[in-house]
């Protein structure tokens, strides 16, 4: 005997149970999902009023995903503690702070990077920072791996408040002038993704240690990205000038030396840092230390 209507009902109850199960992986998936730590993002910024005129934070927007910071973020954690301690520095230099632009000075022989700012009176030096790590050697950035920390000067494009090495600050490498001697020596991939940012370890950036770059971070934030300017030097051409007779750099190096000096030399005579020794475990006075 049959019982076509128990077989239906069967049927249709295993639908309904594999549909179930179905539904609950989905929702076990959707609730485990987490985005992955290791990719860096890039920055949203909120619209907020400055307290200056002029001073524009021009960052690239995009979309914040959960458990990711934004540079106001940053500003709102750091600030208050980063004012604490710079600004015994600008009061030192008789600059207001904030100040209306930052040039930033890295020496690459000397493993150091000057901190200059201008109010109203022109610029002065703040203070300096050592550099805990940077890779290469004297000479500009040509390629994508050659390890070079670049020489030349430029600018902020974007601050990486999600940053693998706590903050990043992203330079524009290549800049027009790289680009053009890459054309006209028929040279491509000349890499990119150059920053100034935390930790200590360091392949064609500068590693500033955590402290320091909340410093540069937050003063970067502060000023506009647009006020900030980086100049890049083998070594300091205030203690001795700028050698570009080796054959080992470019026929145009000379004129790119007589520019960074120009721009270095144009903010004062040779300073005497006002920073506390604070020097850090890692990469000591060795240029091509690389932790």
């Amino acid at each position: 005997m049959s019982f076509p209507f128990h077989s239906q009902h069967t049927v249709i109850l295993k639908k309904q149970i594999i549909a179930i199960l179905v539904l609950s992986e989905i929702l076990v998936a959707c609730s485990e999902h987490t985005p992955d730590s290791s990719v860096t993002y890039a920055p949203v910024v909120r619209p907020s009023i400055q307290s200056q005129t002029n001073r524009i934070n021009n960052y690239n927007p995009s979309y914040r995903l959960p458990n990711q910071s934004d540079v106001d973020d940053v500003v709102q954690t750091y600030g208050n503690q980063v004012a604490h301690k710079l600004k015994y520095y600008f009061t030192k230099a008789k600059v207001s702070y904030p100040p209306q632009a930052i040039t930033l000075v890295a020496l690459k022989q000397e493993m150091k990077m000057e901190l200059w700012a201008k109010d109203n009176a022109g610029f002065r030096f703040i203070r300096d920072y050592h550099i805990m790590a940077a890779s290469g050697y004297a000479g500009p950035k040509l390629r994508q791996g050659d390890r070079q920390v670049p020489e030349g000067i430029y600018r902020i494009t974007q601050l990486n408040p999600n940053s693998n090495y706590h903050l990043s600050m992203k330079i524009n490498y290549p800049n027009e002038l790289d680009l053009l001697h890459a054309q006209q020596e028929q040279r491509s991939n000349l890499g990119g993704d150059i920053f100034i940012h935390g930790k200590s370890i360091s392949v064609g950036c500068l590693a500033m240690g955590d402290e320091p770059i909340e410093e540069l971070f937050v003063l970067a934030a502060q000023v506009g990205i647009d006020n900030v300017k980086i100049v890049i030097a083998p070594h300091d051409p205030r203690t001795f000038p700028l050698n570009s007779e080796s054959e080992n750099l470019p026929a145009w190096t000379p004129s790119l030396y007589s520019a960074i000096s120009h721009e270095i030399e144009a903010l004062s005579q040779p300073v005497k840092s006002v920073a506390p020794n604070n020097r850090q475990q890692g990469c000591k006075f060795s240029f091509n230390c690389r932790n």
